[in-house]
């Protein structure tokens, strides 16, 4: 991600971002048993009874999700001005020579 190299810096942002997706849903845990919370049993109270799974942390990466969609756009999206306007991938600046 610390490369001049906008494509670079695009593949290691979806690959840092899918990893700390992963990493929140593997800490929320899940208790032995549980279930989605939107299934409803056949009967209302064994539903409230049965354990269910957090779903704090799926909103947590449903937005994330969503949030990621939207920087991965804005960098596909620079990365082709920067490639039309210049005919290379990296962005003018400094010369690091």
């Amino acid at each position: 991600m610390l490369s001049r190299d906008v494509q670079l810096v695009a593949i290691g942002f979806f690959l840092l971002s899918n990893g700390v997706n992963l990493f929140v849903l593997t800490s929320a845990g899940m208790p032995a048993g549980a279930a989605p919370p939107l299934i409803p049993a056949d009967d209302p109270a064994a539903t409230l009874a049965r354990t269910t799974a957090d779903p704090l942390a799926q909103a947590f990466i449903l937005t994330a999700i969503v949030i990621g969609f939207g920087m991965a756009a804005f960098l596909l999206a620079m990365a082709v001005d920067i490639h039309r306007s210049q005919a290379n991938h990296e962005p003018s600046g400094r010369d690091d020579a």
